[in-house]
C-alpha cells in the first residue's frame, strides 16, 4: 500500500471519463498527480481531456490558475484503453455506472492487473462499500470516495469506510482528497452515506407536503428560499438534478434500509419522473423552461387590510412579543380583549400543530384563525396558514396586513408544522439519527451536509440554532397527530432535548 498520498510521483487511475470522472482527473491533475484515465469508449476519454483543458482555460481566465500550471496539469493526464494499462498505478479511482453488476466486472479485471497493495476506491453515491469488496481477492483495500458533481467546485468529498478496509487506506484517501483540494469527511458504510441520506430530508418531505396540497411547489420553493434561506428551493434542485437521478436514489436508499418511514419516496415524484417531467433537461419538470430559463410563475393578487381588529394568542409566549410589535408597526388595530372579538383575525403560532388543533385545543374561533409560522425571523418572508374553514375575507385582510410592509407573505393550507417545521426538523432528525448511528461525527455531520449541499447550517447547527427542545416539539407533535413513523423523533434528538444539551455533544465514553 503507498504511503504518501503527497508523493511527487503519484499515480492515479480513473476508471470512467463521464462528468465524474472527468472531474476526478482535472482535480487529481491539478493536484499534481499523474492520471491514467480509462473510460470503455475511448471517444469519451478523448471529450474529457478535451472538457478538462476547456475549464482550466477558463480558471485562467480567472486568475484561479497559471497558463503553466493549467498546462502541466493537462499534460498530467493520459488516456489509456486497456485496465492493463493500470498496472503500475498506486490508487485506482472508480467512476463507472452506479450499477453493481457492472462495478463487480470492472474490479474483478482490475484486482487480475494491480499489485495486491494498490488502493482502489468507488465513487459510488449509493452503493455499500462492503458489498461491492465482499467480491474482492483483496477485500480490505477498498473504500469509497465520494466526489459530488462538478467535481472541481464541490469541495466535499465522502471517504466510506467499508467493514473490511483497512485503517491505513482511510488515512491515505484523506490525505488525497486534500491533496487534491477537497474536503475529505470520514463516514460509515451506510444507504446513501452522509449527505444523500440528509438530503431526502429537504426534497422528499417538500414533496409529501406539496402532495398533500399543503402548497404548490413554487410555494414552498419560495417559503424555503426566503425565510430558511436555502440557495434553491427542494423543486427547483430536483428540477436541476433531474427527478430521474433524485427518485430512483431516494427508492434505493428507502429500500436498503428497509423502508425506514423517513425516507418514504413521494407518489409525486414517482408520477412526474414516468409522466416524463424530469427537470431542465426535459424543458419541464416542476417548472417549465424556454432556452434553459425558467418560466416565471403568475402572482396572485390580494386585497389589502380592512382595518378590522387583530387579536393575538398567548399560547406560543416565546413568540406573542414579536407578534405584537409587528401587527403595530405595520398599523393594525390590535384587539386587546382577553377573548377576541367576532369579526376580529385570531392569530396563533402554533409548532409542529396544524392551525385546525391549535385553534380546537384554545377553544377558538376557527373560522377566524389565521396561523403564523415564526420559526424563522418574520423580516424576509412571512407565512400564514389557514384552518379549512377559515373565512375568506379573514385571511385576506390578515395577507394585507402582514404584507402592509413589502415583505412577501405566503398563505397556505392546513399542516401540522406548517412547511419550514416540517421540512427542517426533518433534516434535524435524519442528521441526529446518523449521528445516533456512528455514520460520522456531528461536526464532520455539519461540515459535509454545508459543502456537500450548500445548506445554510449542518442539520445540528440547525437544531442548535433553533433550539434543541423547539425542534423536537415539532416533530412530536406532527408525530402524534398525524401517526406517521416519518416523524418519530430520534432517540439523541430526544435525549438532547431532555438534557438541555446540544446536538453536537457526544456520549461519554468510559
Amino acid at each position: 500500500m503507498p504511503d504518501d498520498p503527497n508523493s511527487e510521483n503519484l499515480n492515479v487511475g480513473i476508471i470512467g471519463a463521464g462528468a465524474m470522472g472527468r472531474g476526478i482527473a482535472q482535480v487529481a491533475a491539478v493536484g499534481g498527480c499523474i492520471v491514467k484515465l480509462y473510460d470503455k469508449n475511448p471517444k469519451v476519454s478523448i471529450d474529457a481531456v478535451e472538457f478538462v483543458d476547456k475549464m482550466l482555460s477558463r480558471a485562467i481566465e480567472k486568475n484561479k490558475i497559471t497558463a503553466l500550471d493549467a498546462e502541466n496539469a493537462v499534460k498530467r493526464i493520459k488516456i489509456v484503453n486497456k485496465i492493463s494499462e493500470f498496472k503500475d498505478v498506486d490508487v485506482i479511482i472508480e467512476a463507472a455506472t452506479e450499477d453493481l453488476n457492472i462495478k463487480r466486472e470492472i474490479f474483478q479485471e482490475v484486482e487480475s492487473v494491480v499489485s495486491k497493495e494498490t488502493i482502489i476506491a468507488s465513487n459510488t453515491s449509493s452503493l455499500s462499500i462492503t458489498t461491492i469488496a465482499s467480491k474482492f481477492e483483496y477485500p480490505d483495500r477498498l473504500a469509497g470516495f465520494h466526489f459530488f458533481n462538478p467535481v472541481p467546485l464541490m469541495k466535499l468529498v465522502e471517504v466510506i469506510n467499508g467493514f473490511r478496509t483497512k485503517p491505513g487506506v482511510l488515512d491515505f484517501l484523506v490525505g488525497l482528497g486534500k491533496r487534491l483540494g477537497r474536503e475529505p469527511v470520514l463516514v460509515s458504510d451506510a444507504p446513501g452515506f452522509l449527505v444523500n441520506q440528509v438530503g431526502r430530508g429537504y426534497t422528499v418531505e417538500a414533496a409529501h407536503a406539496c402532495n398533500e396540497g399543503v402548497a404548490s411547489f413554487s410555494r414552498i420553493d419560495e417559503i424555503m428560499r426566503d425565510a430558511a434561506c436555502f440557495k434553491m428551493g427542494p423543486f427547483e434542485l430536483m428540477d436541476l438534478t433531474g427527478i430521474d437521478v433524485t427518485h430512483p436514489a431516494t427508492k434505493l436508499i428507502y429500500e436498503q434500509f428497509y423502508h425506514e418511514p423517513r425516507f418514504r419516496p413521494s407518489t409525486l415524484m414517482q408520477s412526474r419522473m414516468e409522466g416524463g417531467f424530469l427537470g431542465r433537461k426535459s424543458g419541464e419538470g416542476f417548472y417549465r423552461y424556454e432556452d434553459g430559463k425558467q418560466v416565471a410563475n403568475v402572482q396572485i393578487k390580494t386585497s389589502p387590510y380592512d382595518g378590522r381588529a387583530v387579536w393575538v394568542s398567548r399560547s406560543n409566549l416565546e413568540s406573542y412579543p414579536e407578534i405584537i410589535k409587528l401587527i403595530t408597526s405595520l398599523g393594525g388595530n390590535l384587539d386587546n380583549g382577553t377573548h377576541p372579538g367576532k369579526e376580529s383575525i385570531i392569530i396563533i403560532a402554533p409548532l409542529g400543530v396544524d392551525a385546525t388543533t391549535a385553534a380546537l385545543k384554545e377553544q377558538l374561533e376557527p373560522r377566524q384563525v389565521i396561523a403564523i409560522d415564526t420559526l424563522f425571523s418574520l423580516t424576509k418572508r412571512r407565512t400564514l396558514m389557514r384552518t379549512p374553514i377559515t373565512k375568506s375575507e379573514i385571511s385576506s385582510s390578515a395577507y394585507g396586513l402582514f404584507g402592509a410592509d413589502s415583505v412577501p407573505v405566503s398563505i397556505i393550507q392546513d399542516s401540522p408544522g406548517f412547511i419550514t417545521q416540517r421540512i427542517i426538523a426533518m433534516i434535524v432528525n435524519i442528521g441526529c439519527s446518523i449521528a445516533q448511528f456512528g455514520g460520522a461525527t456531528p461536526k464532520d455531520i455539519d461540515k459535509a451536509v454545508v459543502l456537500g449541499l450548500g445548506y445554510p447550517l449542518g442539520p445540528l447547527a440547525f437544531g442548535d440554532s433553533l433550539g434543541v427542545m423547539r425542534v423536537f416539539k415539532i416533530l412530536d407533535s406532527i408525530f402524534k397527530i398525524t401517526g406517521d413513523p416519518r416523524y418519530r423523533p430520534t432517540l439523541w434528538l430526544r435525549r438532547r432535548a431532555a438534557l438541555g444539551i446540544s446536538l453536537l455533544t457526544l456520549d461519554n465514553q468510559v
